[in-house]
């Protein structure tokens, strides 16, 4: 297994960390936040202008034909920016799409997500009752569930689309993380698809989600360390640069130990997936605890080493704790995922 990018990957790293660094400025998340919680204008950049919104999508169906290493080095520069976008609904429901969809479903739906026409939300383990081809139920906590125009809806194996609608309505209040609004989606009588591979769709749906988590988390926590890092270069208290004292570089030192962790665990989870190792699931699991622990750690450290103001609503500070604290609860806590990995290391034991 080869951890090193290549010449085409780290083209992708640099296009999108300049993009996202340009186009995902903290005036237009807090645009965003003030709003319904999505940067529209960001995501059809991201679509149209950025071209890498079907980057682990087939070529046959308009994507890049790639695969996870490239998104999540895509979801690692948009979680460096915490971008109020809605990169996880949509890498989530295009891929399970993507795999366990028919030619029919793919053909029509695909193009659209990619090109950005339509915007696409996971509805995971929704409670829902279904009769014929119509849906009633509700799920929470459904990312960007209140823009969206899809929604790949789940109940134990089955999994159906429920295009936005008659039948379909969203309430959105407010959560910690209103980069990224979660959603009360209630379904009544909504016309529903089921998918032609209900299992390959939602296994794919569940993998993708874990590596942009994951990357989004190790995003989060090196933009947490670069801005602190550059915030000890100019603060200075007793005629020194804060940077150049013994117990503040000794902070810094130990957030760059464990982003290096992560960044080791979330690419071997996405190139194992990729290459269909027998060490994917267990990769993935560990992947998703230790970048989101990661994160959270690091962002706040971010807020003590900056002091004062990094307390305060006006610095950045807080948008990047509010996101690692989320993903530390999202599609799985750490202790969960951990859990997993010790079972397949350890099996059962009494």
């Amino acid at each position: 297994m080869e951890f090193a990018f290549t010449a085409e990957q780290q083209m992708i790293g640099e296009t999108a960390r300049s993009w996202f660094a340009q186009a995902a400025t903290s005036a237009r998340t807090r645009a965003a936040m003030a709003g319904d919680g999505m940067d529209a204008a960001l995501w059809s950049g991201f679509c149209r202008e950025l071209g890498l919104s079907g980057v682990a999508l087939p070529e046959h169906r308009s994507g890049a034909g790639l695969g996870l290493v490239e998104l999540a080095i895509i979801a690692e520069a948009a979680g460096a920016q915490v971008a109020a976008m809605p990169l996880l609904g949509h890498a989530v429901v295009a891929r399970a799409i993507a795999a366990g969809g028919s030619d029919a479903q793919q053909a029509h739906w695909l193009p659209r997500l990619i090109g950005g026409e339509t915007l696409a939300a996971a509805a995971l383990d929704a409670e829902v009752t279904a009769d014929d081809d119509a849906l009633t139920g509700s799920a929470r906590l459904v990312p960007h569930g209140g823009n969206a125009g899809l929604f790949l809806v789940s109940r134990t194996n089955q999994a159906w689309l429920v295009p936005a609608g008659a039948g379909v309505t969203a309430h959105t209040p407010v959560t910690m993380d209103q980069t990224r609004p979660l959603a009360t989606i209630t379904l009544n009588a909504a016309a529903a698809e089921p998918l032609a591979d209900s299992a390959a769709a939602l296994a794919t749906a569940q993998t993708t989600g874990w590596v942009v988590l994951a990357a989004e988390g190790l995003g989060v926590a090196q933009a947490a360390l670069d801005r602190t890092v550059a915030y000890a270069k100019d603060r200075v208290q007793f005629g020194r640069a804060i940077g150049s004292f013994q117990a503040y570089k000794h902070r810094l030192a130990d957030m760059m130990i464990a982003i290096e962790q992560a960044r080791s665990a979330v690419y071997w989870a996405a190139c194992a997936m990729d290459e269909g190792s027998d060490e994917a699931v267990l990769a993935l699991h560990a992947a998703k605890s230790f970048a989101a622990d990661t994160a959270f750690k690091c962002a706040a450290d971010m807020i003590q080493l900056h002091g004062g103001i990094g307390f305060t609503w006006e610095h950045d500070a807080h948008l990047f704790f509010k996101r690692a604290r989320s993903l530390q609860t999202m599609m799985g806590s750490g202790a969960w995922h951990r859990e997993q990995v010790a079972r397949m290391v350890l099996g059962d034991v009494a």
